[in-house]
């Protein structure tokens, strides 16, 4: 990624029930998180069995996936807050790194932390 001239980010992926999704929505939003992709439909198999991808009745019957990407400074709040919605219902949470290549499209520069390899600074491995 050295030569790329690629921003370091954290994705956060979420997959809940439709009905939960506008809580993590809310949350990103709430967090200064600058946009993210919701998937519907979304199917799997995990601790309650399968879950089928094709809407059945309506659109807060099945699963979303909630992406986004922002900037590591954002991160904690996020993760915590994310928890907290999780405790209470079901729901998987993802977090990974993710290498972008418009770092002001997702809020970053704002943070003390250097987020880019080669360059300017070099990011924590």
């Amino acid at each position: 990624m050295n030569d790329l001239g690629l921003t370091r980010m954290v994705k956060v992926e979420v997959v809940t029930r439709a009905d939960d999704a506008d809580a993590v929505r809310t949350l990103l939003h709430a967090s200064g998180v600058s946009g993210w992709t919701s998937l519907s439909g979304v199917s799997g198999f995990g601790h309650h069995g399968t879950h089928e991808g094709r809407l059945l009745f309506n659109d807060r019957a099945g699963l979303v996936m909630v992406i986004a990407v922002l900037p590591h400074d954002r991160a904690e709040p996020v993760v915590t807050g994310l928890r907290d919605i999780l405790a209470r219902r079901p729901g998987v949470m993802f977090v990974s790194d993710a290498w972008v290549s418009r770092p002001e499209y997702f809020g970053a520069g704002t943070s003390d932390q250097p987020t880019t390899r080669g360059g300017r600074g070099r990011a924590p491995a």
